[in-house]
């Protein structure tokens, strides 16, 4: 770069940045720069031209005004014409003012590419480094489009001198990250890749931060580099920190690129070529050995350098897992960092050990070390590193010291940070279960555990000891007896209650032989505490007693007293009330055999993953729940602890609160917690409703039946305006949004299922449970808050658009949970009827709201309702429009016919405007089963052996409507040779052939 003159100083730039520096006040600041401003914009609109030293002092001072923060509207067009100077200063300001101050939507962006292209074209080093360094600074797309085809052939070109080379690979990296489907490599690459050969280190080091990152996207087109970085890397590790005179660091040869050429080689696996791979296991023996050698500086520069190379060497190692030599000894340098006084080795010499402990090689070798990892756990000052040591002793943890390292980290929970407490339960129940032979132990453990932590001890923790204890008939005896003694201290916990209350209601008999211990004695223990528990610990303990009184007649008085007395049958909370009420009527009418049956014992839960292991798996990753985890929730049934939505006998154990808020992690539609029919609604802390259990979400608490399917939900009368919620006004004051554009798209996906997710951003998650009963449908959404911030003004509403609106008659919707979605359907006062829950209109960070929609076609329709919702995130409205997945099939009622029938009834549908028929390529795989599910989903019987050639599938059922009925015949042929299909409709109306018809030629 040239240097600068004395002559090129700008006298007026300092004596003007000495004025501001010297103003008292910011009014005088403000003064003086209004003053500046208004000389030069005169100066700039001035009839004398300016040369370009005045040009260039001005802009100076433009870009030292916006550097202070005011706004700068005018002098890009002087910045512009400086890149045409010759002279480096004037170019280079012109450069920099545009950098900074030029967005990628300017108008001047065609006249700075020019200027760019020009000095790209110039072969003047400096200038070619000035545009390349304005081309990465701005980093635009059309900056990409201009010259993603010019910067690599520059890059690669003999004649380019080293720092321009240096330039281009940098700005080459910039574009690729900010717009990579523009900078197409191509035939550019092996070209690229042979920079590694360069002669100058400074090439070879930009050059390698561009090949890293092309080889994570593309790593079999740069696979060749694999080599040829271990033979640089070689040449750097033998050589001595005098071969390298101008890349030496502190005795340390280009510490930088040893760094990235290790980091390059973790994008492959091991090479495969012997000669490579030697080199390769060659080069990590020299640096592993240049660690244990003295240091040649007592300066931390040497130290840091040093270890750096040596830490990427070792996460190659670990990546390969491949060399058992190699993963022990750096294993065992590792351990010597321990106890190093510097805090950040120990910290990342516990991480890397972290990992080190999960190869089969080196695990012994980490085992060697728990000593010296627990008394980390127990003395380090800095939390960061104690969260490590706890990571290491859960990774080291085997049969052969699990007693030992679980008995540690409850010790270490006592005094524990809280920022690391939950993990810390979490980890210590994995373990304690994992490695388990003595169930009596983990029994003892996790009571342990509820005891020293409770407030951290998360509903999966508790939910899956009483699991065990189910299925274990050895230990059910004791877990009973040990959680009799932990209840009889003073100052229980309440999770501790919980699982007192579950166990006793289960298997108190097995200790009420002791009179320490007798059924009264139980009773009132559990009682003692029922005060004090929150409301969905009462409704747990509530139902423990109904399970006394089968268990132990004697004590059905007093516990009927108990869920008489006015507390509990006039409880204000209706969960509470339902249940006092239900279970007194229960004992009282219910014959002992009825009344065994009904509170039998719970049936063993089937083996799952543990349900703590997941949780600690969501707890470590990213976040955010993929369709395809809640499509897995779907199948499993419901959740891991509670055995499947089918588990209702008794849903307290369920229904359970966490006091604890849920991470942002937290799985919003509680695919492995499902809360059975009857059970608590969840609080704003708890595990969210299952969408997809077998028992279905929570039912209205009137009975609903196929004759009144809809008779609990009465239109709103005179008298209860109060009742209803005013809309907020923030989220009224902007009209719905238009559908979103892949909302046909969700709604075909439910055309053959009822249950699933209909839409998932980054905030918000909804989720759909259905069912239909001839010309009656009842919906449940579940809008998930996927953040660990509150939504407010949240707020729904349902419409009808054009000709559905005299179709669907009554949407009525009301509010299940604690948060309101307020209904506006006034777009159809007359056909539409809106029941709401007057709740306040918030949903809290990871919390679940429940909405229930029940619908009542008069006749066929084509156009699905629309679902707005709207609500304001970190004060920005959110407004989202889909399309609820209401479609005519839905009202399907099923028709078994013989052959005979179908084809007389197929003959007499023979009007031309009753047939729809489509013949489209198939959009799936051809696979019989699949197709099967697929008609079945769609609502129709399927009718076996009635089409004379068996490959055909012919399906019949009626559609009911309050007007009248359709009576519907379909008939599918598949061509599998051809993957072709042809699809055929036969209805005894028109319109619904055709609605039928498009719908289907969707699905296969």
């Amino acid at each position: 770069m040239p240097a600068v003159s004395k002559g090129d100083g700008m006298r007026g730039l300092a004596v003007f940045i000495s004025d501001i520096r010297n103003c008292k006040s910011k009014e005088a600041e403000i003064k003086r720069i209004n003053k500046e401003l208004a000389n030069i914009r005169s100066k700039f609109k001035g009839d004398k031209a300016l040369d370009g030293y005045s040009k260039k002092k001005y802009v100076c001072k433009l870009l030292f005004i916006f550097l202070l923060g005011h706004d700068i509207d005018f002098g890009h067009m002087e910045a512009v014409n400086l890149l045409s100077s010759n002279k480096y200063t004037e170019k280079q300001i012109g450069y920099l003012f545009i950098s900074v101050l030029v967005n990628s939507n300017s108008e001047l962006i065609r006249l700075i590419n020019n200027a760019i292209k020009n000095d790209l074209a110039s072969r003047n080093p400096t200038f070619m480094c000035l545009a390349l360094h304005c081309i990465a600074n701005v980093g635009s797309r059309e900056m990409a489009e201009a010259f993603a085809g010019e910067i690599p052939r520059i890059l690669v070109a003999g004649d380019t001198m080293d720092s321009v080379k240096q330039s281009a690979a940098l700005c080459l990296l910039r574009l690729y990250k900010t717009s990579p489907d523009l900078v197409l490599m191509g035939e550019w690459t092996s070209r690229v890749v042979h920079l590694l050969n360069d002669q100058h280190m400074g090439v070879v080091t930009a050059a390698i931060s561009l090949i890293t990152c092309l080889s994570q996207k593309n790593p079999d087109e740069f696979k060749t580099c694999v080599s040829l970085a271990v033979s640089r890397l070689s040449r750097i590790v033998s050589s001595a920190s005098t071969d390298l005179q101008d890349y030496t660091y502190y005795f340390v040869p280009a510490p930088w690129l040893s760094c990235k050429l290790l980091r390059l080689l973790q994008c492959y696996p091991p090479p495969e070529d012997g000669a490579v791979k030697g080199r390769l296991v060659e080069c990590l023996e020299t640096i592993l050995n240049k660690a244990q050698e003295p240091p040649k500086s007592k300066k931390v520069q040497h130290s840091n350098a040093k270890n750096a190379i040596l830490f990427e060497a070792i996460s190659l190692i670990i990546h390969y897992d491949s060399e058992p030599n190699l993963l022990v000894r750096a294993c065992n340098q590792l351990g010597q960092f321990l106890q190093h006084r510097e805090t950040n080795l120990r910290y990342l010499a516990l991480e890397s050990m972290c990992t080190l402990a999960s190869s089969e090689f080196s695990h012994e070798a980490v085992k060697t070390h728990i000593e010296t990892v627990i008394n980390a756990l127990k003395t380090e000052r800095d939390v960061s590193v104690r969260q490590r040591a706890a990571d290491l002793l859960y990774a080291m943890c085997d049969r052969s010291n699990a007693k030992q390292i679980v008995a540690e980290m409850l010790s270490y929970l006592e005094t524990a940070d809280y920022s690391i407490r939950e993990e810390m339960v979490l980890k210590v129940a994995i373990l304690a279960e994992k490695y388990a032979v003595d169930y009596s132990w983990y029994v003892d453990t996790i009571l342990n555990l509820i005891r020293i932590a409770g407030d951290y001890v998360s509903e999966e923790v508790w939910y899956r000891v009483i699991q065990i204890v189910i299925n274990r008939d050895d230990v059910q005896g004791y877990a009973a007896k040990t959680v009799f003694e932990a209840l009889q201290a003073p100052a229980c916990h309440e999770n501790m209650v919980k699982v007192g209350g579950y166990i006793l209601g289960e298997f108190g008999n097995l200790i009420a032989g002791d009179p320490r211990s007798s059924p009264l004695v139980q009773f009132n223990l559990l009682h003692s505490k029922f005060h004090l528990c929150s409301v969905p610990t009462r409704a747990l303990l509530l139902s423990a007693y109904i399970k006394f009184i089968n268990l132990f007649p004697e004590t059905k008085t007093t516990i009927q007293e108990v869920l008489r007395c006015d507390s509990q049958i006039r409880n204000s909370d209706v969960e509470l009330q339902q249940r006092a009420v239900e279970y007194l009527k229960l004992s009282s009418i219910a014959s002992t055999d009825v009344l065994a049956t009904v509170l039998e014992e719970m049936p063993p839960f089937p083996e799952r993953e543990s349900s703590i292991l997941a949780k600690l798996k969501k707890k470590k990753g990213p976040g955010a729940v993929s369709v395809s985890e809640l499509e897995d929730g779907k199948r499993d049934g419901g959740g891991e602890l509670n055995g499947g939505g089918d588990r209702g006998t008794d849903a307290s154990a369920v229904a359970a609160s966490n006091a604890s808020t849920p991470s942002p992690s937290a799985d919003l539609l509680g695919l492995r917690a499902g809360a059975p029919i009857g059970s608590a609604a969840p609080s704003a802390g708890s595990l969210l409703v299952d969408v997809f259990s077998d028992a279905g979400p929570p039912a209205p608490s009137s009975a609903v039946n196929d004759e009144g399917f809809l008779r609990d939900l009465e239109p709103p009368t005179e008298s209860s305006d109060s009742l209803l919620v005013e809309a907020p006004d923030e989220s009224d004051s902007e009209d719905p949004a238009p559908p979103l554009p892949e909302s046909d798209d969700l709604l075909n996906k439910f055309v053959c299922k009822n249950n699933g997710v209909l839409f998932e951003n980054q905030l918000l998650q909804i989720g759909i449970k259905s069912e239909y009963r001839q010309n009656l449908g009842r919906m449940y959404l579940f809008y998930g808050n996927k953040t660990s911030v509150q939504f407010v003004s949240f707020s729904t509403t349902v419409s009808c658009p054009g000709e559905l609106q005299p179709h669907i008659l009554c949407i009525y919707s009301y509010i299940a949970d604690s948060t309101v979605c307020s209904s506006d359907l006034d777009s159809v006062p007359s056909q539409l009827n809106v029941q709401t829950k007057p709740v306040e209109p918030l949903v809290e960070g990871g919390a679940q709201v429940q909405q229930v929609v029940n619908i009542e076609c008069l006749s066929d329709f084509s156009e699905a309702p629309l679902l707005n919702i709207k609500f304001r995130y970190g004060g920005a409205l959110q407004n989202i429009t889909l399309k609820l997945p209401v479609t005519i099939n839905k009202f399907f009622q099923p028709t078994e016919m013989s052959s005979q029938d179908f084809f007389q009834r197929w003959k007499q549908l023979s009007l031309p405007q009753q047939e729809a028929q489509k013949i489209f390529k198939a959009n799936h795989g051809m696979d019989t089963e699949l197709l099967k599910a697929k008609l079945l989903g769609l609502g129709c019987a399927l009718l076996e052996n009635v089409d004379p050639n068996p490959e055909n599938f012919v399906c019949a059922g009626v559609i009911q409507t309050k007007a009248q009925q359709v009576g519907c015949l379909l008939r599918l042929e598949p061509n599998a040779q051809a993957q072709m299909y042809r699809l055929t409709l036969r209805c005894s109306k028109d319109t619904v052939s055709r609605r039928l018809c498009e719908l289907l030629s969707q699905q296969f």
